[in-house]
């Protein structure tokens, strides 16, 4: 099977580029996220009332 070594890198280089965007992507959104008003970060929970 002839060159593939230079599949291999294309596809290892390929794979390396990704997970820097994906990492890029998270932290913009924590940024995002830690910016905003901290009143608006907290998880709240409504509990659904059950009828009889």
């Amino acid at each position: 099977m002839k060159g593939y070594k230079e599949m291999y890198f294309t596809l290892f280089n390929r794979i390396t580029d990704v997970i820097r965007e994906l990492e890029a992507i998270q932290s913009e959104s924590e940024e995002a996220f830690l910016s905003q008003d901290p009143e608006q970060n907290i998880l709240q929970i409504h509990r659904k009332e059950k009828h009889e």
